[in-house]
């Protein structure tokens, strides 16, 4: 019936927020782990260029991440 329904509908909201919460929560921990791994050195504006590097290889895939986490909210 109705209450059926209206359970189901509130586990399946639960499920696409705890799903969205764990895409974001890895995307962080990836840009995290990955910024982690570096050890920059020269000047800073070359420490700054190696940092930016490293993101725009990991920054991608946080992206992919949390894009199908919002499309899973919707």
């Amino acid at each position: 019936g109705v209450q059926t329904w209206l359970f189901r509908s509130q586990a399946q909201e639960s499920q696409s927020v705890a799903f969205a919460d764990n895409a974001i929560n890895l995307a962080v921990q990836m840009t995290t782990a990955a910024i982690a791994q570096i050890t920059p050195s020269g000047t800073p504006e070359e420490q700054a260029a190696q940092l930016r590097s490293a993101i725009t290889v990991i920054y991608p895939e946080c992206v992919a991440l949390v894009r199908e986490a919002r499309q899973g909210l919707k």
